[in-house]
């Protein structure tokens, strides 16, 4: 039977085509939405990109070309907007695809997870991440920079390129997932944890606050370093007094870039060689 169930809905105002304006600056064009007739971005002669709609069909498709109607059913899909509708997140969670993560004190419940990033204002690249998240905290996860497919909007981008190459790209959920026990197996007792974590994240004031939300992981998963990577995804996860990074008034538009720009600051901590030298100790 054909398979016509939508995974990821977009609202009516996300369904606009693109089109172009030449600006007064010969080397640049306006983004239009032809939807409303407005400019939404300013962008280089040569930047190219595909609707929103075309991006979300082609990512949908990868996804369920890859995993049986089990494995998609009950999924959970958020979309977050931002800067005029013209930056998408689209973040999906499929419960029926999980493994267990357990350390000497505790054992978590981790699902599947898919990031869909699309710009048409220049801002963003298209992206795609492999992650999970963790059923215990509800922290979204994703596991360092070999995780994803992102290409740029330039000239030679390709929407059917792109999702060719999503479609081949290694989606081996339980496999990724081993990285999260091994991480559990490797106790940091006796290390000291406030200085490692202020070698990883660069940053006193921020390396302080990320030390106690440590702490109180240890509480209840143990001291190891997937309690360290899971105070990391806290911090990615939630910006209010549950952790004390609460995010800048930037205004309801911005939230979501901010949120996902602490994810990459989490990537990009877990891909370190601080944070890989943890992934040695005996």
């Amino acid at each position: 039977m054909l398979d016509t169930k939508r995974l990821i809905t977009l609202n009516d105002d996300l369904l606009f085509d693109i089109d172009y304006e030449k600006t007064r600056l010969a080397s640049k064009k306006y983004v239009i939405n032809k939807q409303t007739d407005k400019p939404i971005g300013i962008v280089g002669n040569s930047f190219n990109t595909t609707s929103h709609r075309d991006f979300i069909d082609g990512v949908e498709k990868v996804i369920k070309d890859n995993r049986n109607p089990y494995e998609l059913s009950d999924a959970k899909v958020k979309v977050s907007t931002a800067k005029d509708n013209a930056v998408i997140i689209a973040d999906i969670t499929l419960p029926n695809v999980t493994t267990t993560v357990t350390t000497d004190k505790h054992t978590t419940t981790i699902a599947e997870r898919i990031i869909a990033l699309h710009g048409v204002d220049g801002s963003m690249s298209n992206q795609v991440f492999f992650g999970a998240i963790d059923f215990f905290c509800t922290n979204g996860q994703i596991r360092g920079e070999y995780d994803k497919v992102r290409r740029k909007n330039t000239s030679r981008f390709s929407i059917d390129t792109f999702i060719d190459e999503l479609q081949n790209a290694k989606q081996d959920f339980y496999a990724q997932s081993k990285k999260l026990q091994s991480w559990a197996n490797i106790k940091l007792d006796g290390l000291d944890v406030a200085d490692i974590i202020k070698g990883i994240v660069k940053s006193d004031r921020k390396a302080e606050k990320m030390n106690l939300l440590y702490q109180h992981e240890v509480v209840n998963r143990g001291a190891n370093v997937f309690s360290l990577y899971s105070a990391f995804t806290n911090y990615s996860s939630y910006a209010d007094e549950r952790n004390g990074f609460k995010l800048k008034e930037m205004g309801n538009d911005t939230a979501s870039l901010s949120m996902w720009n602490r994810e990459q600051e989490v990537s990009k901590w877990i891909s370190s060689n601080e944070f890989k030298k943890l992934e040695l100790v005996a």
